[in-house]
């Protein structure tokens, strides 16, 4: 290829001296590597003579050839810088099960217009099983709840998750601006299995015993809407940023009195070089979004509520 670049320059300047010019090189080793390449294609390019230098018919009838063979050489290392910089093939990306609809979305959003050349291959995993998946290659990136053990990690930023409370709406705390821990002594408490992310389990009742409140009974759902349930049903209170609770009119939504639950989550990624290069950049645009969402998840938290008191509109029900 670089004998075929040599041999368009010079057929561009028809001129061994100019050409050589250009390239930044002596003119013997220019004048030496097209005699070897016309030694090795069996033909003479270039028809020289003291009346000045001009394309053979072979040389003419290769040019052509040669230009599109360069720009081919171009494409190609373009397009193996773009697969070097994660721009192109699969992404295999792990999300928590309790991820929301908006989330996903602006994820997906901000991925494509980053790399549109880029499929990502977005998995609903649990925290502990996407640190098995990307221990064994199964995945290359994830989304996870901290605390994990990051030995074999590499960890992007953190996003601090504040969590309020889902309580039946019928309850009396349902009344008041803000619920504190100890409040909800003598109340079950309806979490996500411990398998699922045994560090933030853990987390969560040793804060909540540590303020006072040791669930009666500890019950357990994998789906949001299960959960909701419970906590409808009077067997429960869940803890959740907001955005869950607002799909079911039956419970209420309060904050916790000194946000005492922070949820962190953040990307991870194996370490070491056979990591995906677009890693680091799912996990940084993953952060991105969560913060955003969860700014907007807050002020709609601090936006004020009708007093559960307050006149309700009618029911109007068609025969």
């Amino acid at each position: 290829m670089r004998h075929l670049r040599l041999f368009v320059t010079v057929a561009d300047e028809l001129h061994f001296s100019r050409a050589a010019e250009r390239l930044g090189m002596a003119q013997p080793p220019l004048s030496q590597a097209i005699r070897r390449l016309e030694k090795e294609l069996g033909a003479e390019l270039f028809d020289r003579s003291q009346r000045g230098v001009r394309l053979s018919a072979a040389g003419a009838a290769l040019l052509d050839e040669a230009r599109e063979l360069l720009a081919r050489e171009e494409r190609l290392r373009a397009l193996a810088r773009r697969a070097a910089d994660g721009d192109l093939g699969t992404l295999r990306a792990g999300v928590p099960p309790d991820t929301t609809a908006a989330v996903l979305s602006a994820l997906l959003a901000a991925c494509a217009e980053h790399a549109p050349g880029l499929s990502v291959d977005l998995q609903e995993v649990t925290t502990e099983e996407q640190l098995r998946l990307l221990s064994c290659g199964g995945l290359d990136v994830g989304l996870v709840h901290h605390p994990v053990d990051a030995t074999e990690l590499r960890l992007g930023p953190e996003i601090p998750l504040d969590l309020g409370v889902v309580l039946p709406r019928t309850s009396p705390l349902a009344r008041l601006p803000e619920v504190t821990l100890g409040e909800l002594s003598g109340h079950d408490l309806v979490l996500f299995p411990r398998a699922h992310a045994p560090g933030w389990y853990d987390r969560i009742l040793d804060v909540c015993r540590a303020a006072g409140f040791v669930p009666g009974r500890l019950r357990h759902a994998s789906n949001p809407e299960f959960l909701l349930a419970l906590v409808t049903a009077g067997h429960g209170v869940a803890f959740d940023q907001g955005p869950m609770a607002r799909k079911e009119p039956r419970v209420a939504w309060r904050p916790l009195a000194d946000r005492p639950l922070t949820l962190r989550a953040g990307g991870a990624w194996p370490a070491g070089r056979g990591a995906h290069p677009a890693a680091r950049r799912f996990a940084e645009l993953a952060a991105q979004v969560l913060a955003r969402d969860h700014i907007a998840t807050s002020r709609r938290a601090d936006a004020p509520r009708p007093s559960d008191d307050s006149p309700r509109p009618w029911s109007v029900v068609y025969g």
